[in-house]
């Protein structure tokens, strides 16, 4: 069933309480611009005095509701006479373009489908997120939907990254993340935005305060009541791949700068945007190459987790990225939709430790594939190849809330040789490819994430913690829903852990839980 009708039956499901309620360990692969309730953030712009909207033109007609390019800025205290609503000129042709109109005076004043606040943050969604009549149209192809996901990004960075907002957005993502059962999160961030501190109109001139305050709310979070479960957080620094050589070579600076004064914040690095528009792997090959000198010359290890194989390629330069990718050593792969056309490949993957973060609701919304049932990464499974379950852009994509749970209810319903113990397996691999700190050389990173549990540093023994919550699941499961099919019972203290994928060939063998919760997938 295609996610943008399963959403909505999803809660009502018993289904829904397991998969919610299980440890999912690490979230390896997601954009913190698109992780906050977008509703949510449109509310913060318009509760937050002296939040301004911009736009291009007039909002006068529908064909400018659509296409006219609109953003938000702190523009500080606004006069009386601008937060009349009788008289906004945004609406109508006396508007100036780029001129602030205040955020709450502009909403208020909406014109259009009934008008006012509800209307206008209507509107603002249909510009921010992927709405379910675009999500089904696939026949207009992966390149046709990419051109509107590429428009809700400026909008959304313009509210997220005003100081009071970015941390409250914080507080919320990591507490939303911990209530899905979420420990650690590697966010991927592309840092093209301006970030303006509380009270200020001027943006700053480099992201330190902006990974400061990340480093303030993460510590926090972590040691407050509510959040001291929760492991941490990093950033792996994104950059645009389709962005001219010297815009390239710059962020790629401002990288290296920022990873030297926040070691412990910046995990790895990655090209994002479309694959099949942007530069490939092999077109960037010089200035990846000048990165890694540069990070050598600087004392820094600042490993790779490339975007690789997110198209429906057989052989171009976009499919081509899964040979670089591997070629340059990434620890991971994005996405690696089309890795499973290739058994070289696959053999390589398998050889070098390198996990894929699979996203199955965003192949589906981007049009990479029409449902989860067709997904490709049961193939990758079944040959052993270490995976790991994603959201990617949760609230661009219409998720409705964050965490993990979505794609694994989807992929539990879809993919049937699954099932829940397999889907724990996915969990642990989470938390053995996680970008813990402190930083590992290739070598070693090879190597702990070989050993796994039965390591010595922070990922054995949080892959240890993971597999204690995993037995209190287990156990969890059988208590509430154990006897909805019949007589089903567990004997204390057997083990219901998921297959070790070091112990075999990554095949998912039916254990003892998942023999009582196969009866339960109907539910």
């Amino acid at each position: 069933m295609a996610f943008a009708i399963s959403r909505a039956r999803m809660k009502s499901s018993k289904l829904w309480q397991i998969v919610r309620r299980m440890p999912k360990g690490a979230l390896l692969h997601a954009h913190f611009e698109a992780m906050v309730d977008v509703a949510w953030l449109i509310d913060q712009a318009l509760d937050t005095d002296g939040m301004a909207i911009i736009a291009s033109g007039p909002l006068d007609r529908q064909l400018a509701l659509q296409t006219a390019t609109i953003s938000f800025r702190f523009v500080g205290p606004q006069s009386q006479k601008s937060k009349d609503s009788s008289n906004c000129p945004l609406w109508n042709c006396t508007y100036v373009p780029k001129t602030p109109i205040p955020a709450l005076t502009a909403a208020t004043s909406f014109p259009y489908s009934n008008g006012g606040r509800a209307a206008f943050t209507q509107w603002l969604l249909t510009r921010c997120t992927i709405m379910p009549a675009e999500a089904f149209s696939h026949h207009r192809g992966s390149s046709n939907i990419w051109a509107k996901f590429r428009t809700c990004f400026p909008v959304i960075t313009s509210i997220l990254f005003y100081e009071p907002i970015f941390r409250a957005s914080l507080r919320r993502v990591f507490a939303e993340l911990l209530a899905d059962g979420i420990r650690w999160v590697d966010f991927r961030i592309t840092f093209v935005f301006s970030y303006h501190r509380a009270g200020q109109t001027t943006p700053e001139t480099s992201y330190d305060a902006m990974l400061l305050a990340f480093q303030d709310e993460l510590a926090r979070f972590c040691n407050s009541a509510s959040g001291s479960s929760f492991w941490g957080a990093r950033f792996i620094w994104a950059t645009r791949r389709n962005l001219p050589k010297r815009d390239i070579i710059t962020d790629m600076q401002s990288c290296i700068a920022h990873k030297k004064r926040f070691p412990t914040v910046i995990a790895g690095y990655d090209f994002v945007g479309e694959e099949d528009s942007g530069r490939s792997l092999i077109d960037l090959f010089p200035e990846i190459l000048w990165f890694c000198d540069r990070a050598v010359e600087q004392g820094l290890e600042i490993p790779f987790f490339f975007h690789a194989g997110e198209c429906l390629g057989d052989g171009n330069s976009t499919d081509n990225n899964l040979f670089d990718a591997i070629t340059l050593h990434t620890r991971r792969i994005g996405h690696g939709f089309s890795l499973y056309k290739h058994p070289t490949l696959i053999r390589m993957v398998k050889e070098q430790n390198i996990l894929v973060e699979s996203c199955p609701i965003s192949n589906e919304v981007l049009r990479l594939t029409s449902s989860v049932m067709s997904h490709p990464v049961p193939a990758l499974i079944a040959r052993g190849v270490s995976v790991a379950l994603c959201n990617d852009d949760p609230a661009i994509l219409g998720h409705g809330e964050n965490g993990l749970t979505h794609d694994y209810w989807q992929a539990l319903q879809g993919w049937e040789n699954l099932g829940l113990e397999g889907l724990g397996s996915l969990a642990e691999n989470s938390v053995r490819f996680a970008a813990f700190a402190p930083d590992q050389s290739q070598e070693a990173w090879v190597k702990d994430v070989g050993n796994g549990i039965k390591g010595k540093g922070v990922r054995a023994r949080r892959m240890k913690a993971w597999r204690a919550e995993w037995e209190e699941f287990c156990q969890w499961v059988v208590r509430n829903f154990g006897a909805v099919e019949g007589d089903i019972s567990m004997a204390e203290g057997s083990s219901s852990s998921p297959p070790d994928p070091s112990d075999g060939d990554g095949d998912v063998a039916m254990g003892g839980l998942e023999s009582h919760v196969l009866k339960m997938r109907k539910l």
